[in-house]
């Protein structure tokens, strides 16, 4: 199984820098990454610094955010928010700079909330336009954008798998961009009552990439009572060949108990 750590959500307890490292010391190759600056556009030494740690901790990047804004401040997503989209336009060059630098393909463009001050069809136009962009600004590096469904916010409007694809088949009907995919994270589909087991079945084949945590709580796998397992096994089935992201929230000394007990088994 080819797992990549979320060191956004995951080993919190140390510096963002060092997660990297921790991470290839608990056994993995790979890791992803929210978008690990204050700004769109951080300073070269911030860029340079986070790309450093990267590869000193010989692991690979397998995924980046976009600037979401203010994440724990509620923020979810600049692609429809109007009034910032000159600053998502200018994280798209950064974004394929880093992804380029350091062998990273996959890019997760997070919607962005619903504004009580535009209509859902003014934002979505700006979101399709922005999702166009961020595709022609990441294929030149042979890169695809992902779009995801999310759970946990109230004015987030993609709650669905089919409500990320619709969207996804706009952009590609308006822009003729093809590197726009799926990202299904079991958790988020399971939280928002969607049908995970249908969304596999009819969709795995087309994800671009998967996450996952439990159910209840958002943690480890085993803690919650979500067959993640089964559902891994069968995107595979289906055709899916990527990572699988780990997204979920544990403490550090037993964020990998699960895994470890995993190889003990395969051995």
């Amino acid at each position: 199984m080819t797992y990549t750590v979320n060191c956004s959500i995951l080993l919190t307890e140390l510096p963002l820098l060092e997660r990297p490292a921790a991470a290839k010391a608990a056994g993995f190759d790979a890791v992803e990454f929210w978008w690990p600056f204050a700004t769109s556009v951080p300073t070269d030494k911030e860029t340079t610094e986070f790309e450093t740690a990267i590869k000193d901790a010989g692991v690979q990047l397998t995924g980046l955010n976009f600037n979401a804004g203010n994440m724990p401040g509620g923020d979810r997503g600049l692609v429809s928010w109007k009034g910032r989209c000159s600053e998502f336009k200018d994280n798209i060059d950064v974004v394929a700079g880093i992804g380029e630098r350091l062998g990273c393909k996959a890019f997760n463009a997070l919607y962005g909330n619903r504004q009580d001050e535009f209509t859902p069809e003014e934002q979505d136009e700006l979101a399709a336009k922005n999702l166009a962009a961020a595709a022609e600004g990441v294929a030149r590096i042979g890169g695809t954008v992902l779009l995801e469904p999310v759970s946990g916010a109230p004015k987030y409007p993609l709650l669905t798998a089919e409500d990320a694809l619709k969207v996804i088949a706009r952009v590609k009907a308006e822009s003729g961009a093809q590197n726009i995919k799926l990202l299904a994270d079991f958790y988020h589909l399971a939280v928002n009552g969607d049908d995970v087991e249908s969304v596999i079945e009819n969709h795995a084949k087309d994800f671009g990439h998967i996450q996952i945590a439990d159910n209840p709580g958002r943690g480890a796998p085993g803690t919650g009572t979500l067959p993640l397992g089964e559902w891994i096994a069968r995107s595979r089935e289906l055709g899916y060949d990527g990572y699988i992201g780990l997204e979920y929230k544990e403490p550090q000394e037993s964020a990998f108990s699960w895994a470890i007990r995993q190889r003990a088994n395969a051995n």
